[in-house]
């Protein structure tokens, strides 16, 4: 597991580093800690390679702050664990956009940094993914990457976060119907299914997505996919 730790604070970074560093140790596991003092600085490792599975972002920093970064990254990626790090409690609420797994409240105590661990474990191990079909190739595919299947005609085109054009697949509308968990995927046009997990706001007539894709929502099914989006996001 690689994890970053993104604080502009020294004191705060040197504590929860020397947690980590202790929980690896303790518990025989291999895992890589990278340390950047601002936004601007993780942005830019991370364009060049992509390749971290938990973030610990600081919210409030000078620049770019924590809660921007996160909205950033999630515009690439649905895979990587965040965890907020802060001195207030004001955030909370956007945390949501992001799917932030938790917030950790300063001064940070090593017993709470190992259960969010120990949580970011359990989540990645839960990542759920479907076996699709192309013309040329089978494709295993993230379920969490996946912000909406369109049909077309007797094949489905498949909308992923951050990738730019869709995906044409063998599967038929119905069958990606089964295929995807109905606590997660929800109808909202008779030729649209969309991630709720991956909405960022929804419109009168367009769904709007984390990386600023959007599909449309008919009239009929406004009310039931506004309602599955607010109970998804509670029990989350």
């Amino acid at each position: 597991m690689k994890i970053a730790v993104i604080e502009d604070e020294k004191a705060h970074r040197d504590l929860l580093v020397r947690y980590l560093e202790k929980w690896c140790v303790e518990q025989g596991r291999q895992v890589t800690v990278e340390e950047f003092v601002s936004g601007e600085a993780f942005w830019f490792r991370y364009e060049e390679t992509g390749d971290f599975d938990l973030l610990f972002i600081d919210i409030q920093m000078p620049g770019m702050n924590g809660m921007e970064l996160a909205r950033k990254v999630r515009s690439r990626s649905r895979d990587i664990v965040i965890v907020f790090t802060t001195g207030i409690s004001d955030y909370l609420e956007e945390g949501y956009e992001v799917e932030a797994l938790h917030y950790l409240i300063k001064p940070l105590s090593r017993e709470k940094v190992e259960k969010c661990l120990e949580k970011a474990l359990q989540r990645r191990k839960r990542e759920a993914f479907v076996t699709l079909h192309t013309g040329e190739a089978v494709l295993k595919i993230s379920q969490e990457s996946i912000n909406y299947v369109e049909a077309r005609g007797r094949k489905c085109c498949i909308g992923r976060a951050g990738e730019q054009g869709a995906l044409e697949v063998k599967e038929g509308f119905s069958e990606m119907e089964k295929l995807l968990p109905e606590g997660e995927f929800v109808k909202c046009h008779r030729s649209f299914l969309c991630r709720l997990g991956n909405i960022h706001h929804i419109a009168r007539e367009d769904i709007f997505f984390d990386d600023g894709s959007s599909i449309p929502v008919s009239r009929r099914l406004w009310q039931q996919v506004n309602q599955r989006f607010i109970a998804y996001f509670r029990s989350v």
